[in-house]
Parts: C-alpha cells; structure tokens; sequence
C-alpha cells in the first residue's frame, strides 16, 4: 500500500527543523515523511471499516508536524510510524455501522472524525467521552490501539495519505450527504474546528470581534459566527473584524460574513475605532487599547499572535486559542491584569446551543453546504507530489491559496469516469 509515513528518526526530525526555516512545509524533503509501500492497516475488530481515501486535507497541525515544530506534549499521545492525514472524506471498503449506528454499504462516502476516544479504544468511556466531547478525552495512549489522539497519528490506524485504506471505528464515521462535493466533504473536519471554537466564544450581541489570522480556520470562524446565526439564532456580534495579509483573504472574509476586513498592523486601530477607546501608548504596535474587543479569535497560535490577542483584548474579555500553538515565550501580564480569559479549542464532539445537543459533523454538513466552503480547496496533489504539496501549503496565503489536499487515484478515476 503507498502511502506517507512519519518515521521516528530524532536526526531528520532537526533536519527537518531547520529546513522549515526557509518556510514552512519545507521539512518535507529532508525529514522523517516518506513515501514507501507497506502493509495496510491490521484488522482491529468488527466495529472497525475499512475506508479508502478520496481526498486529505493539509492543515497547520500537520505542517508542523512535517517541520519538527509541533509541541513536545504530543510525544506521548502519538506512536509511529504513522501515516498522516485526519482531514478525510472517503469510500468505505466495506458494509458497517456509523457514529449513529445507522448501517452503511460498501462504497459510502464518508467523513472521518479522527479523534480516537475511549469508544475507539474498547474502553470504557470516561467523563469527557460520556457527555460527547471526544476532543476532552485523556486516555488517548489506552485501550487496544497503540497511543494516538487521532486518526493520523496513530500507528495503528492508518491516516489520509495515503492510496490504501485506514482503519475507521464506527464512532468516527459519518455518511456524507449525497448533495455534497468531494472538496466540500474534505473541508468537513477543519469546519467543524471552527464551528467548536465560534461556540466556546459565547458571543453576544454587544460584543466587538476581532480575529486574528484568515487562512482555513480563520476564515471558518467568520462564516461560523454568521451561518450560526442564521441556522440557530445565536447572538450576532456587533461587529467581526477580521486581520487577514492577503488580497484574496480579504475578499473572502467579507463574502464569508466579516463586517470589516484590515490589514494585520491595522486591526488594533480598527478595533480602537470600533469601540471607540484609545491606546495606552503612542505606539499603536506595542500599547494595549484602553479597552478593546470583547472577544477575540487567535487563528494562528504564534507568540506573535497571542501577544498581539493579548494587546487588543479588553478587560474581562476572552481569547478563543484556535491556531495550534507550541511552546512559546509570552509576557502573560496583560493576562492577569485585565482578567482576561484564554480558552482553548480544540477538535469537536457534541455541541449545545440553547436546549439542543447536536454532534459538530452535523451541523459542519450543513455548513459547509449553506457557505459553499468547498471552494476554499485550492489546489489538489497525489501523494508522489507530497514535497510540492507540503510547501504550496505553507506558502498558500502568498500564493492565493487556502486549502490544499491530496488526491487518490481513486478519487482521480471517479472525476475523469464523471468528465
């Protein structure tokens, strides 16, 4: 079976590091991911399918994971080789059983959602398992799969990328409606991130948004706070405004439902203007606002960013942290001074809003359906271009691009037989 596998191999890991001073994705071509034939997944019991991939998405968590820069507190929740990839849309290999326990046939598109709970490991669930909040689970290294805290980092289970199949629990497999595209599908599981942190930002209607970063997930978090909204009568902030470096960024956070779109350097003004405060210094770069926004997206998850949530944030507002972040050296004063919150989100599960619970993938469906968010994939690679693809995503913001993912062959004869 081809596919993309992550090695345990310290010395490539730093060759890696290095490389991806040049860019990011540039670790590709010296670090421990190669492309190599091997033995597809071990079977892992009956409530486990075979699924072959269609479409993979490249996101962040895994450039940095390519570059030797992800945090060291995965060590323990990973186990390799793994093959990569938990951006998922594809066929099932065979008939079973999905996350609602409705039956499937063979040759089901299906969205993956990767993370392996405590369901997926044959134990029994625990607290955070139980309410339907999988990405809270802590027995990621437990159970019968070697450790992994989603499909992609698991030894056990295969990953994306790759030509042959993974392994899918039937807890993690949801049929994809027959209305939705392929790329519209693949963006599935970065949508429903982003649906789970617009939510932990309990917004309200007299709040002041600002986000920071408009690459997938900061553009998902603007379309989130609108489709919301209008799907389920959450509050309306008074305003979403949205720092994004590109042309084309820009152009989508405004279609996507931004109510102001600035240049990076010009959103604390833009926040200052909109509250209508001033700065505590005469250098807009360094002084906090007086006040500031309510709630404030960090979408990128670097020093640099949160400093900067930190600086245009108000007193007693919130940072939702969506960006991955990795170790990083932050002056957290501002933190306890104006009491603000930093709030991790993380993955998805089981969502509340008012008297309803309803699973993430669900209402992702019907996202990425209403916002059309397939047109966010930019560029699709097989996995033999894996170096070219790796470093088009790091560069996809200067290169006009969002969301770039790989393409199966199985994937390519379905688009030539439908030409």
């Amino acid at each position: 079976m081809k596919a993309l596998r992550m090695e345990r191999r310290p010395t490539r890991f730093v060759a890696a590091y290095l490389a991806s001073a040049l860019g990011a994705g540039r670790g590709a071509g010296v670090g421990p991911l190669r492309l190599s034939d091997g033995a597809a997944p071990r079977e892992l019991g009956a409530a486990w399918t075979p699924v072959t991939p269609l479409l993979a998405g490249i996101c962040g968590s895994d450039l940095a994971t390519v570059d030797g820069r992800a945090s060291r507190s995965f060590e323990s929740i990973v186990s390799f080789p793994f093959v990569p990839g938990h951006e998922i849309v594809g066929i099932t290999d065979r008939d079973g059983m999905d996350a609602k326990g409705q039956a499937f046939d063979a040759g089901t598109r299906v969205a993956i959602q990767p993370v392996l709970g405590c369901a997926a490991r044959g134990i029994k669930l625990c607290e955070a398992c139980s309410s339907g909040s999988v990405g809270r689970c802590g027995n990621l290294a437990h159970g019968h799969l070697r450790p992994g805290l989603q499909t992609g980092y698991c030894a056990d289970t295969g990953g994306g990328w790759s030509e042959g199949p993974l392994m899918a629990h039937s807890s993690q497999i949801f049929q994809v409606p027959a209305a939705l595209s392929d790329d519209q599908a693949v963006m599935v599981e970065p949508m429903a991130c982003a649906l789970h942190a617009a939510l932990r930002g309990r917004l309200r209607e007299s709040d002041t948004v600002a986000i920071i970063g408009a690459g997938t997930l900061g553009l998902g978090v603007v379309a989130a706070i609108d489709f919301l909204h209008h799907a389920y009568g959450t509050a309306k902030p008074t305003q979403v405004i949205v720092g994004a470096r590109y042309p084309h960024q820009r152009s989508h956070a405004l279609l996507l439902g931004a109510d102001q779109v600035v240049e990076p350097h010009h959103l604390g003004r833009a926040v200052r203007a909109a509250v209508h405060v001033g700065s505590t210094s005469s250098s807009e770069q360094l002084g906090e606002l007086a006040g500031g926004s309510s709630v404030t997206f960090d979408c990128v998850g670097s020093a640099e960013s949160i400093a900067e949530a930190l600086r245009i944030t108000a007193p007693g507002g919130r940072i939702i942290l969506v960006g991955m972040p990795s170790k990083a050296a932050i002056d957290l004063a501002p933190l306890w001074r104006r009491e603000i919150e930093l709030i991790g989100a993380y993955a998805y599960g089981v969502e509340r809003i008012g008297d309803e619970s309803i699973a993430t993938f669900d209402i992702a469906f019907a996202f990425v359906a209403a916002k059309d968010l397939g047109t966010l994939v930019s560029a699709r690679y097989s996995i033999d271009r894996f170096e070219e693809a790796l470093i088009h995503a790091g560069q996809a913001g200067s290169r006009g691009a969002t969301k770039i993912v790989f393409e199966s062959s199985r994937s390519l004869k379905h688009r030539k037989a439908d030409a």
